[in-house]
């Protein structure tokens, strides 16, 4: 028997999310569909958004599976599927929508994610889902089910936001800046600090900066101590005080004024952020 999940309405998680049990295991696919046997869900900004702000994001589909992110076991493919088969592991996309129409090197713009999963498809949070093949890829096996699920939302735009403007890849020596402890800017560090980069990270508490250090952030700002003057006190520990090369901007217009004046010339400023403006996270050089 499954279990899930479904959102009735909009008026946040408390008031909105169903618990749904003893429902069959799907069995009738469509062509293109795969049966997943979900055992790790994670949960990103996004799905507070989508649970307490429709006039931002706008409506759900009707009872609707929240969560876009999750890992699992291949159970049963439709005839068309030439991608999976039953016992891949495998974890889920956000946009399928992106990918059928526009291939694998396709960014996705915000039409497409509100018709993704977690908003009007069903997402993750259940433990059997059925989605289109173009909403799945192999899941590494080096690694538990949970770290799997955070790979594609949090994960995949970190790595992006590093490495994925042409001819301008972070590398060692170059200065990056992340912002405060979300899976965004917990990704980019862990990633910046692999590529050999020197990162520094801003929280606004004593305990997460011990924790952003533990993970390799070689400098931490408290921008709650410093509300107006972060960005300027973390570009003076840059060599020289030039700025950065990168900055992973997670906090749209509430942040973005800080971080322009605190990258280097043809330094990049990467907007991450859900909050921010724009039908996409598009790269900003200065």
């Amino acid at each position: 028997m499954a279990r899930r999940w479904v959102m009735t309405n909009q008026d946040g998680f408390e008031l909105s999310l169903k618990l749904e049990e003893n429902l069959p295991v799907p069995e009738d696919l469509a062509e293109n569909d795969v049966l997943v046997e979900l055992h790790g869900a994670s949960l990103n900004y996004r799905e507070l958004v989508i649970a307490k702000k429709p006039g931002q994001v706008g409506p759900i589909s009707q009872d609707c599976v929240p969560g876009s992110d999750g890992a699992g076991i291949v159970k049963a493919v439709g005839a068309a599927v030439t991608e999976f088969k039953p016992g891949d592991r495998v974890i889920t996309l956000l946009s399928p929508d992106t990918v059928e129409k526009g291939g694998d090197e396709a960014f996705p713009d915000f039409p497409a994610i509100s018709d993704g999963l977690g908003q009007r498809r069903n997402g993750t949070l259940q433990t059997h889902g059925v989605f289109p093949q173009t909403a799945l890829v192999h899941g590494p096996k080096s690694i538990g089910w949970i770290e799997a699920s955070t790979l594609t939302c949090s994960g995949l735009t970190a790595y992006n936001s590093l490495f994925g403007f042409q001819g301008k890849q972070v590398s060692a020596g170059d200065w990056v800046l992340t912002q405060g402890t979300g899976g965004v800017s917990v990704a980019a560090l862990q990633l910046a600090v692999a590529a050999g980069a020197t990162v520094v990270a801003t929280t606004s508490s004593d305990a997460k900066a011990e924790r952003l250090r533990a993970l390799g952030a070689t400098h931490v700002v408290n921008y709650h101590a410093n509300p107006e003057g972060w960005g300027e006190q973390a570009k003076a520990l840059t060599p020289d005080g030039a700025g950065f090369d990168f900055i992973v901007d997670i906090g749209g217009d509430a942040t973005l004024g800080k971080c322009v004046p605190a990258a280097k010339t043809d330094g990049i400023v990467v907007l991450a952020g859900l909050r921010g403006s724009g039908s996409r996270c598009p790269y900003w050089r200065r």
